[in-house]
């Protein structure tokens, strides 16, 4: 499955802008998105809330996954991009 491991370095971790970016670049993909913390807590990033309660914050490491697809690699890449911008 495509993933990305990334370290979180926005500024203020997951917080409400990103977030909402995460969910707006998943929901564009036909295929389920999920991200998880090294704690191993998983989520789908449908789902505001559910990625807000998961309190990322700058420094976390973050796993994304997305099943293959001709454009998962190019989605997994925007979405890395909003965590951990270069």
């Amino acid at each position: 499955m495509p993933s990305r491991h990334l370290i979180v370095s926005t500024h203020n971790g997951a917080h409400a802008r990103p977030v909402a970016e995460l969910v707006r670049l998943a929901q564009s993909h036909s295929a389920p998105v999920t991200l998880r913390t090294a704690n191993g807590t998983t989520v789908d990033l449908s789902s505001v809330l559910a990625v807000m309660d998961m309190g990322i914050v700058q420094g976390d490491t973050v796993v994304l996954e997305t099943p293959p697809s001709a454009t998962a690699e190019s989605l997994l890449d925007q979405l890395s991009a909003v965590l951990a911008p270069e």
